[in-house]
């Protein structure tokens, strides 16, 4: 992010951008809009992030590193493994559900979300997130092992989120460690076998 305003400068043109997008979308969001709701003109929004694209991407990478300190914090306090995956688990489907710029462009921009989950792009989305959310398990297993379930995790809870089931509600804790004990672990488990096999590593601390 390269910016030539103060951070404190910066977040609030963020915020702005973020109110923006919540109540009209990114389409429709402009610098100008952006400046007045961070109560700046617009040649310092754009001093600070020159252009449109440039703004979206501070603002998603903000985002999405506040996301990763809040599921980490979120596994930091369980006891055990299943603890850690369920709170994190939990976390990210409350963001996934309360966060209000998010929302709206699922509900109404639907075109800017489905291209990073398909194909090369959606590839690269788990590649990130096993990496983001894979710290939060180096305490039960090897880095390899702790970014692999960092993946598993996000590939069935983007399921979940994306095409929701009536037999599974990510905002209910029972629901989720039942589902964590009887699929994501176990599943988990089967594939780190079989990883560990190929590559000849070990499968666990």
């Amino acid at each position: 992010m390269e910016m030539s305003s103060s951070p404190a400068l910066a977040d609030r043109i963020l915020d702005g951008a973020l109110a923006c997008v919540a109540r009209v979308g990114v389409a429709k969001t402009t610098l100008d809009d952006v400046a007045r709701e961070a109560g700046c003109a617009r040649a310092t929004v754009y001093r600070s992030f020159p252009g449109r694209q440039a703004l979206f991407g501070a603002m998603v990478e903000r985002e999405v590193t506040r996301l990763a300190d809040q599921l980490l914090e979120s596994a930091a306090d369980a006891d055990s493994l299943a603890d850690a995956v369920v709170a994190v688990i939990r976390t990210g489907a409350r963001t996934f559900h309360t966060h209000p710029a998010l929302a709206f462009v699922l509900a109404h921009e639907p075109e800017i979300v489905a291209p990073q989950l398909s194909f090369e792009q959606g590839s690269a989305l788990l590649h990130v997130a096993s990496q983001l959310v894979g710290p939060a398990f180096t305490r039960f297993f090897s880095d390899s092992d702790a970014e692999r379930l960092g993946e598993w995790m996000t590939r069935l809870t983007l399921s979940y989120l994306c095409n929701p089931s009536e037999h599974v509600d990510l905002d209910d804790a029972a629901q989720v460690r039942a589902l964590v004990d009887a699929f994501v672990l176990p599943g988990f488990t089967r594939s780190s076998t079989f990883a560990s096999a190929v590559t000849g590593e070990g499968a666990s601390r």
